[in-house]
C-alpha cells in the first residue's frame, strides 16, 4: 500500500531548532508519522515539542546547544545515537538572521549567521552521514529558503548561507545517493513565525508580501509537515538533491 511508504515506524529523527516554529512543526509531524524524535533547542529546552511527540506515542529526547559552537554538532549526534542506538533522519532546521544594510554589516554578524546557518549544517550532515553509511542508509533534510534563489534586502549573510545550503544539499546528494542516503531540502516561503514577526507587523510590507503570494496568505509552520514526512520517508527514496519549494506559489509568480 502506498501509504505504508510514508510511515516512519522504527526510525529515529534528530531535528535542530525544534523549540518553536518550523522545527517544532516538523518534529511533531515526524512523530505523528511514527518516528522517535530527538528535539534540539538553542537555549530553551524544547519541552512543548517533546510533550506533543510523546502524546503521539513516540519516545523523545530533549537536547540543547548553541550551533554557533563548533563542538555542538558532535555532541548532538553522539547523544542521540547513545540514547536511541541509531539515527535514521536528520533535519537541519536551526537558523538565525541578522538584519543590517550591507555597508554597515558587521564581521561578527556575518560570522555568526554563516556558522549557524551553513557551517553547522555541514558538520551535522557530515557526522550523521558517517553513521548512516555504516547503517546502510538514511535521510537528511535541510531547511533552505526563498533566499536560496533570491537575494533579499539587508540580509546578506542569511542569503549567502541559504544559497549555500541549497548547493550543499546537492553536493552531499551527489556523494551519498549511491549509499542509500537521500539528501534533500525544503525552501519555505513567507511563514508565520517569530523570525518574520517584524514583516508581519509592517503594514506596507505585509500587504506587499500577500499581494505576491498566489495562495493569498502567510504559510503556517504546519504547512511544512507533509513535505517533511515525504522527504524523510521511503516514499522519497528516488528523490536526491532536490530543493522543494513550500511557498504558496511565490516563486511561480
Amino acid at each position: 500500500m502506498i501509504l505504508d511508504d510514508f510511515t516512519l515506524d522504527g526510525r529515529v529523527a534528530l531535528v535542530t531548532g525544534a523549540s518553536t516554529g518550523l522545527g517544532q512543526a516538523i518534529a511533531i509531524a515526524l512523530a505523528e508519522a511514527g518516528a522517535d524524535v530527538a528535539c534540539h533547542g538553542n537555549t530553551h529546552v524544547p519541552d512543548a515539542t517533546c510533550t506533543a511527540a510523546t502524546k503521539a506515542g513516540r519516545k523523545t529526547l530533549a537536547l540543547t546547544g548553541d550551533l554557533g559552537d563548533k563542538e555542538t554538532p558532535r555532541r548532538l549526534i553522539e547523544k542521540t545515537i547513545a540514547h536511541f542506538g541509531q539515527l535514521d533522519i536528520l533535519v537541519n532546521n536551526a537558523g538565525t538572521i541578522r538584519r543590517a544594510a550591507a555597508t554597515e554589516y558587521s564581521d561578527e554578524d556575518w560570522a555568526t549567521v554563516i556558522e549557524v546557518n551553513l557551517s553547522s549544517v555541514f558538520r551535522m550532515a557530515q557526522l550523521a552521514g558517517r553513521h548512516m553509511i555504516e547503517r546502510g542508509g538514511g535521510k537528511i533534510l535541510n531547511i533552505a529558503s526563498l533566499l536560496s534563489f533570491q537575494g533579499g534586502v539587508t540580509v546578506p549573510a542569511y542569503a549567502a548561507s541559504k544559497g549555500g545550503v541549497a548547493q550543499l544539499t546537492k553536493a552531499l546528494a551527489n556523494e551519498w545517493a549511491a549509499k542509500n542516503i537521500n539528501v534533500n531540502a525544503i525552501a519555505p516561503g513567507y511563514m508565520r513565525t517569530g523570525n518574520t514577526r517584524a514583516l508581519q507587523q509592517d503594514e506596507t510590507r505585509n500587504r506587499q508580501i500577500l499581494e505576491r503570494i498566489p495562495a493569498g496568505r502567510w504559510g503556517e509552520p504546519r504547512d511544512l509537515g507533509g513535505a517533511a514526512v515525504f522527504l524523510c520517508s521511503s516514499a522519497s527514496d528516488y528523490v536526491n538533491g532536490h530543493v522543494l519549494l513550500v511557498d504558496g506559489g511565490w516563486m511561480g509568480r
